[in-house]
């Protein structure tokens, strides 16, 4: 099917997505809506604990819309989570104060082979109905803004389900992908399938573009990052290709380093986001001239404000002029960072 959205010349984000080199570039944060804004702590006092938001339309595309009526970014992304695809699958999900994600973990085959990724879209329609309420109130807002949908890369959300919580090392995920890449293998195929229909359905009801992150695809080996998040990436984007004609998308492998050139050139993805630690010049080098780059500012750096910040923006934006570009973060903002920094941002960005 093809999208119904404006013309990508209207739009400086698709420009840039279809290879154009836009300056002044576009730009938006990665956590843009969230903690760090004093309107979206009063919404999220309302709706109760983190999954009651996410799947709240009215209060979910709320907190959506709040950054780009306070910003103007040239995206919104939606607001809610990569766990909510576990969370369809029917995997218990709760978020808890100062521990962040908490999930049933998947402990054996039988609880692997218990997923049914036919039930995500019934079970995300709340979530997609945020994405139309953000579609539409885009277009009344902000007509010149993007609205991204996205999930999470199969190879962290697999990390997640089976640690069942946050990790530094993730080994049940590492150490089952290495004991049994068979019985590995059936749940990445498994989130594979749920993955593409969850945002198949995102594009459906109104995303105009969709982002993959995979947060932790930098602990793999080279092998393992080959097998368990480029072909992982790439077969998702085949459906997305056949089902979704002319919606491009943003491919996140943090922490990648050298790999992201082999990510660009075989995941199929039409940009490729630059985390914190990544050269810009080195990135520019590597990845395709056609192909845009997003990134890739030091959240703390934005937390700073002031000359530092002014000092990292410029020297990534010298980095990235005459090529399709999109500015960023290197990873999601921070709660501490105070509002009037990204104000200060967004100003500098429209002047560069």
């Amino acid at each position: 099917m093809e999208a119904d959205r404006t013309t990508p010349q209207a739009k400086p984000l698709l420009r840039a997505l279809a290879g154009e080199a836009v300056w002044p570039p576009p730009a938006w944060l990665m956590r843009q809506a969230g903690r760090y804004l004093p309107e979206y702590r009063e919404v999220r006092a309302q709706a109760g604990d983190f999954v009651s938001l996410c799947t709240n339309p009215q209060l979910a595309a709320e907190v959506t819309l709040q950054p780009i009526r306070r910003y103007g970014m040239e995206a919104s992304i939606l607001f809610s989570d990569i766990l909510m695809v576990p969370w369809a699958l029917g995997q218990p999900l709760r978020f808890a104060e100062g521990e962040g994600p908490l999930l049933e973990p998947l402990r054996d085959a039988d609880a692997i082979a218990a997923l049914d990724p036919s039930v995500v879209v019934a079970r995300s329609a709340p979530i997609m109905e945020t994405v139309a309420r953000v579609r539409e109130g885009l277009a009344a807002e902000a007509p010149r803004t993007t609205l991204i949908g996205f999930a999470g890369g199969c190879f962290t959300v697999a990390c997640y389900m089976l640690e069942g919580k946050g990790s530094k090392e993730f080994p049940a995920a590492r150490g089952l992908a290495y004991a049994d890449p068979a019985l590995f293998g059936r749940l990445i195929r498994t989130l594979q399938e749920a993955t593409a229909e969850y945002l198949v359905a995102q594009v459906e009801a109104g995303a105009e573009s969709l982002m993959i992150f995979d947060s932790w695809a930098g602990m793999l080996s080279p092998g393992q990052f080959r097998r368990w998040v480029i072909e992982p990436t790439a077969s998702i984007l085949r459906t997305l290709r056949r089902r979704c004609p002319g919606i491009p998308v943003i491919g996140f492998p943090r922490l990648a380093g050298p790999l992201l050139a082999d990510y660009a050139a075989r995941a199929g993805v039409d940009a490729v986001a630059m985390d914190t630690s990544m050269d810009p010049r080195w990135a520019a080098q590597a990845v395709p001239e056609t192909m845009a780059l997003q990134g890739n500012l030091d959240p703390l750096a934005l937390v700073a404000g002031g000359a530092a910040l002014e000092a990292e923006t410029r020297s990534i934006l010298a980095a990235m002029r005459g090529r399709p570009y999109i500015f960023n973060l290197g990873h999601g903002i921070v709660p501490q960072t105070p509002p009037e920094h990204v104000t200060s941002l967004m100003r500098l960005l429209r002047s560069a």
